[in-house]
């Protein structure tokens, strides 16, 4: 691999620090542990930040790590205004902000929104009778004359959205686990508190949330059943994946509230707001919620995430799903996360593993919009096999064998190959470290030219270089079975960014060949000239 950078004019100085900005995300217990726990805790995270920053990330973000009772690790908060003792204090969380800020990266936070933990104080004091201050902060409604729910509403985890609660004489909602009770946005006070929690956390210096799952944040209230989907001949493992989810979520209020969390982080100057959203056919409610000047500022979606194998086609069409229009937000891109199996397994063979981890990297930074880079992203690690006596994750427990499940993405870094448990922790950490995660370990990357952490660390420099990758236009030129071409430009500024994505040799080159000097390319890729699996990207010189 190869990279060189020019000096180049500098950007606008009016731009926002988030627009196309590379963004580190990190799962708090399987970053780094220092009590010898098991657990990574926010100590870990700040003593790793070195090695953050040194990626060439402009901010990190943090999943959850508030008070929770961990069935569903950490998205099933108890308190939102407390750190788990799991992970640390409110103090360590301090200490944790100021390291970055110091390094000149920005922190992002998780938001849960939609849902609380049963054990949340507002949901102990709602379920105690119908006539308390907190009756109505959670959906809560009456049985059916046969006893049975109130709808057909069913949760994603499996089963019945709804469960009984025997205090009240009613059930109550949650679309994820029974101990994950829906707040009822539709109460101003619910909404009140919400922003009461955003505010907490700007007040201690974050730069920005991610609003989780905000999508199922509110419901019909005239509770209508949802209608069957149209069975696609997939392979459905949960009762969720039969119906067409038009009541249980993604009620208009939900773009309302949005915009009230906007305005609030508006008060605290260049606050970064990015919300989570899933689904069947999901772009309408994630331009709804970007909505510009007063929505969000950014939508992550699972275009990527989710997809069995990434090529031009696919690219082409998400891609067009944001053009460059002022009223539109401002679009995110990620290929892994905590939530979906890691991309270099995903989208190749075994045999293709390292290839592939390359060249997502090379396309990641291509793409137009903000970029979210996984832990373990760098290091090139695949998804983890976890044996079914070792797994964690409620929703592969319940739809084992057939769904894949988050704990194979969710495994512990591996920071030294000759370390105790890769140097993660001195103790047996709660997930197992694959073997061959060791050989990927930072210790043996970080001084390997070759590496896939020198590749990380030259490719996001270059980004964050060019402002034709960050924040300019992108044109698709060609997107046919393997080759993908999309031209990105900013003032005088013209690249060329070419793939090919298939499994055979390939060629494309610009009607002026000459006039192109190659700033990177992966796998081989001279150019115009692109073996299996490769790419390059291209500066115009005249």
């Amino acid at each position: 691999m190869n990279t060189q950078l020019r000096p180049h004019p500098r950007s606008d100085p009016a731009r926002k620090w988030w627009r196309g900005a590379a963004i580190y995300q990190i799962y708090p217990r399987s970053f780094a542990d220092t009590n010898g726990n098991g657990v990574g805790d926010l100590p870990g995270i700040t003593a790793h930040l070195d090695h953050v920053a040194a990626l060439g990330v402009g901010a990190i973000w943090l999943s959850p790590f508030f008070k929770s009772p961990m069935k569903d690790f950490g998205y099933d908060v108890s308190d939102y205004l407390t750190v788990d003792p799991l992970f640390g204090t409110l103090a360590d969380f301090d200490a944790l902000v100021a390291r970055a800020h110091a390094l000149g990266l920005r922190v992002i936070i998780d938001q849960v929104y939609s849902h609380t933990s049963d054990d949340h104080a507002w949901f102990r004091q709602s379920r105690a009778d119908r006539t308390n201050p907190k009756a109505d902060w959670y959906v809560w409604a009456d049985a059916k004359p046969d006893g049975s729910p109130p709808t057909n509403w069913q949760s994603v985890f499996g089963g019945a959205a709804w469960t009984w609660d025997a205090r009240r004489g009613q059930y109550y909602l949650h679309n994820f686990l029974s101990s994950q009770p829906n707040v009822n946005l539709h109460n101003p006070r619910v909404d009140a508190a919400l922003l009461g929690v955003a505010r907490f956390w700007l007040d201690r210096g974050v730069d920005g949330f991610r609003l989780d799952a905000i999508n199922f944040a509110a419901h019909d209230p005239m509770l209508r059943d949802n209608p069957p989907a149209a069975n696609s001949g997939a392979v459905r493992t949960r009762p969720f994946d039969f119906q067409q989810h038009i009541y249980n979520q993604s009620h208009p209020i939900i773009a309302r509230f949005v915009e009230r969390v906007r305005a609030l982080t508006d008060e605290y100057g260049e606050v970064f707001t990015v919300a989570e959203v899933g689904g069947a056919d999901p772009i309408e409610e994630m331009h709804r919620f970007t909505a510009q000047p007063g929505g969000l500022n950014s939508v992550y979606g699972f275009d990527f995430l989710y997809a069995p194998k990434i090529y031009p086609k696919l690219i082409e069409k998400v891609l067009g799903d944001w053009p460059d229009r002022p009223e539109l937000g401002w679009p995110s891109w990620a290929f892994s996360n905590h939530d979906a199996p890691r991309a270099a397994s995903r989208w190749a063979s075994e045999a293709d593993h390292t290839a592939v981890a390359r060249l997502n990297l090379l396309l990641l930074i291509s793409l137009r919009g903000n970029i979210f880079v996984y832990q373990g992203e760098e290091l090139g690690l695949t998804q983890a096999h976890i044996a079914f006596n070792d797994l964690r994750d409620p929703e592969a427990i319940a739809n084992w064998p057939l769904t894949l499940g988050r704990d194979g993405a969710r495994t512990p870094m591996p920071w030294n190959s000759t370390a105790p448990h890769a140097g993660f922790s001195t103790a047996a950490p709660w997930l197992p470290i694959p073997e061959d995660h060791r050989a990927l370990a930072v210790d043996r990357q970080n001084d390997d030219d070759a590496s896939q952490l020198t590749l990380t660390r030259s490719l996001l420099k270059m980004r964050a270089h060019h402002d034709a990758l960050s924040i300019g236009a992108a044109k698709m030129i060609v997107a046919d079975n393997q080759r993908l071409v999309l031209e990105r430009t900013a003032g005088r500024e013209r690249l060329l960014c070419v793939f090919n994505l298939g499994t055979t040799p390939a060629a494309w080159a610009p009607a002026q060949p000459d006039q192109w000097r190659v700033l990177a390319a992966v796998n081989g890729a001279t150019t115009w000239n692109l073996p299996p699996l490769s790419g390059l990207i291209a500066e115009a010189t005249a």
